[in-house]
């Protein structure tokens, strides 16, 4: 009979008014079975009891000998030979002569391994102190630059013990953005921590994974002048940095969102500097008890100085400057001066940039190109040249590539040709090419241009010659006393 919630009332109700099971059951109109069931509250209607059998034929020795098999197992250490539920139903059978049947092994391998195994998603909630470790991973994003949709790389930092945060962008995760990344992140932060903890980034790991590993020769060198420990993640265990996991995706949704558009990455990297900051300001972690920007004054004072001397970031080479006036680098072209033709130049790639030396001289300085086979020109570099060989110009590359087309056009029309072009391409060098445009712009659109008239344009004379003075000038009156007595006159 099912019991509803009234009947079990009236049910015990009765009994503590000192009802008999008979009397209770006659007024009720149910069985006394049911009456002795409910009446003095040791079952509610709707809950069953769980069932359980106790196994008649796993007793305590086979049980033992499974057990026996796991340690054996874990001392082992060999993850591709240990016992499987046959193997142990095999020798229980040839060893301890067990008449079971193997199902019934497999029930208890497999309930013995929850038992003794802790489950691979358990997380244990960890806190860190002030200045002790900073957590860092890389994610992907896509933004607009000049117009052209592509995908960069965020490389995100997080402190254990604030929460504050970092992100910036990326072209690539090569060895030189790891490194230039974490070093901008340690000057925004104002300091170094104890600890980093990273993920096993091929640019960083030479062998190993987890507390076994080995980092590369130029990681340990930039570890060592920051003096922070390297603490590698074990693979696929996001949750061991699971701080800076959460930023990859948070950053995703609330700074790259909209998509970013921008002119440069460094126009949107100040951008996210921007909003590192702002968060600060304004978040307040959910589990903790102060704000961020409270904690992060507070763990500051733990962090370790920022070395005077700056670690070199680049990745460095010395190749000769070709016939063309470029040197090559990780692929890719960059052009220097032709004055410096089959020299050997110090080249350094950065993040983002390609810096050319010779002697310890900055002579050139590019926007890094990734992939390969591009060229990167600077007109400066060919201007002299093309004065030399002026019938080059309208066909030499670097022109083609750095000029706008809309200058190229206006040049065609110049009386001169190739040596007006020549001439106003210096002009550009000199001036700028957007000065130079403007010239064109603010021209009456009958006027055939010349060199002479943008020239003119660039020079502004004064609007007159001449030079304004006040009317009023003090002059002071003569003293002739002591004139007078030298010419006798009285």
């Amino acid at each position: 009979m099912k019991v509803e919630m009234d009947m079990y009332y009236l049910i015990r109700s009765h009994h503590n008014d000192g009802m008999s099971i008979r009397t209770i059951a006659k007024t009720l109109g149910i069985s006394r079975q049911t009456v002795t069931k409910y009446c003095d509250g040791t079952t509610i209607p709707g809950n069953r009891k769980e069932y359980h059998r106790d196994s008649t034929i796993i007793t305590d020795e086979p049980r033992e000998f499974i057990l026996s098999c796991f340690r054996e197992d874990e001392q082992e250490g060999l993850a591709k030979q240990r016992h499987t539920a046959k193997r142990i139903y095999d020798r229980l059978v040839a060893e301890k002569g067990f008449t079971g049947g193997e199902s019934t092994i497999r029930k208890a391998v497999n309930d013995l391994r929850k038992e003794h195994s802790v489950h691979p998603q358990a997380d244990i909630p960890l806190e860190y102190d002030p200045g002790d470790a900073i957590q860092i991973d890389w994610g992907e994003c896509t933004v607009y630059l000049n117009g052209t949709k592509q995908k960069l790389y965020s490389f995100c930092g997080r402190l254990c013990y604030s929460c504050d945060i970092f992100v910036q962008l990326f072209y690539t995760q090569n060895l030189e953005s790891f490194l230039e990344a974490q070093q901008r992140m340690f000057d925004y932060f104002g300091g170094v921590p104890n600890r980093l903890i990273s993920d096993n980034a091929k640019v960083a790991v030479r062998e190993g994974f987890g507390k076994h590993t080995i980092a590369t020769d130029g990681y340990a060198a930039f570890a060592a002048h920051y003096a922070f420990q390297t603490d590698f993640c074990n693979i696929a265990s996001g949750n061991e940095k699971g701080l800076v996991e959460n930023l990859v995706g948070y950053s995703r949704r609330n700074f790259m969102v909209p998509v970013p558009k921008a002119k440069s990455l460094e126009e949107l990297n100040a951008k996210l500097i921007e909003d590192c900051l702002n968060y600060r300001k304004t978040h307040k972690v959910q589990s903790r008890t102060i704000s961020v920007n409270e904690a992060y004054h507070e763990e500051q004072l733990y962090l370790h100085s920022v070395p005077v001397y700056r670690y070199d970031t680049s990745r460095t080479a010395t190749p000769e400057v070709g016939d063309y006036s470029t040197v090559r680098f990780e692929k890719n072209n960059y052009s220097v001066p032709v004055r410096y033709l089959r020299r050997t130049v110090t080249v350094k790639g950065y993040a983002d940039k390609v810096l050319i030396m010779y002697n310890g001289k900055l002579i050139a300085t590019h926007d890094r190109l990734f992939g390969s086979g591009k060229t990167s020109y600077r007109l400066e570099h060919y201007i002299d040249l093309l004065e030399r060989k002026q019938r080059s110009v309208f066909q030499a590359k670097p022109v083609r590539d750095m000029v706008a087309e809309e200058l190229i056009d206006w040049g065609k029309k110049l009386p001169g040709g190739n040596s007006e072009m020549v001439k106003l391409l210096r002009l550009c060098v000199d001036h700028g090419e957007e000065k130079i445009l403007a010239v064109k712009h603010s021209l009456p659109s009958g006027i055939i241009p010349t060199v002479d008239i943008i020239r003119t344009h660039l020079h502004k004379p004064a609007e007159t010659n001449l030079i304004h003075m006040s009317n009023d000038i003090e002059v002071a009156d003569p003293d002739l006393v002591r004139f007078d007595k030298k010419c006798g006159v009285s």
